[in-house]
């Protein structure tokens, strides 16, 4: 099963930007689909972007136009680089990896993004 870390998480001002990497273990990283959900303070998680193996490109219209998606499937990270953050963005972001076909479905711990008005 392929383990995944976030890392890129942090403190910023609204208006600011931060990119989060997603990291994996494993083979065939680029058999899997990624994506990135979050889940605020008393919030259900939500989707947020996602890419598929061959590029295909899906956002949530709440950070469409400020959020890019993106992945190296030699260096196995996907990204989530973030512009323009508001304050609603704050939320611990959670990367998570699905196998074309099924058969392995693995999420990262999360990493914290607290955006300051």
């Amino acid at each position: 099963q392929v383990q995944l870390v976030e890392s890129g998480g942090g403190l910023v001002q609204a208006g600011g930007s931060l990119r989060l990497s997603c990291a994996a273990s494993g083979r065939a990283f680029s058999s899997y689909a990624m994506s990135w959900f979050r889940q605020a303070p008393e919030k259900e998680r939500e989707f947020v972007a996602a890419i598929s193996g061959g590029g295909g490109l899906l956002y949530a219209t709440s950070v469409k136009g400020r959020f890019t998606i993106s992945r190296d499937d030699a260096k196995n990270t996907v990204y989530l680089e973030m512009n323009s953050l508001k304050p609603e963005d704050t939320a611990v972001y959670y990367c998570r990896a699905v196998l074309a076909g099924g058969g392995d479905d693995a999420w990262g711990q999360g990493t914290q993004v607290t955006v300051s008005s």
